[in-house]
């Protein structure tokens, strides 16, 4: 397994299907690598993990962060997203993503890793608490109508 940032288009593009195992709704691939681009300036980083199938490097995780400074912690990286390909999950791949992000929190100076999680992805909840996370808040969202 090889772990490494998606900084070139076609990187970024190779992390799209993996992506949306976790975010189904992002079908254009185009509208992706957009998005992915205009949130770069807020720090945002895929962090992917990739294996060797048939000869060919294949996405099997990937991690979207950022850096974010809050009141209530201080310095902290957040997980925007984390998921692992359907195919491939269940073989530590998303644990050793947050390994790799936790190391670089602290070589960063960071205080924290915070992320949020659907209530229905229990086994992801699994994967958090057996890395140390902790249950610390409710996230509300209020959609605005346009």
């Amino acid at each position: 397994m090889r772990i490494a940032f998606a900084q070139t288009d076609d990187e970024i593009l190779a992390c799209l299907e993996t992506v949306q195992a976790l975010r189904p709704h992002i079908t254009d691939a185009a509208s992706f690598l957009a998005q992915v681009k205009e949130m770069k300036p807020e720090g945002y980083k895929i962090l992917y993990a990739a294996v060797e199938e048939d000869g060919k490097e294949v996405v099997v995780a990937f991690a979207g962060y950022r850096p974010m400074l809050k009141l209530h912690r201080g310095p902290i990286f957040y997980i925007d997203d984390l998921s692992t390909h359907p195919t491939h999950r269940g073989k530590g791949y998303a644990g050793r993503l947050l390994d790799e992000i936790h190391g670089l929190a602290k070589s960063e100076g960071k205080i924290a890793v915070e992320l949020d999680s659907g209530y229905h992805r229990t086994d992801a909840h699994r994967l958090y608490l057996n890395k140390r996370y902790t249950l610390s808040s409710h996230h509300f969202a209020f959609m605005v109508e346009g």
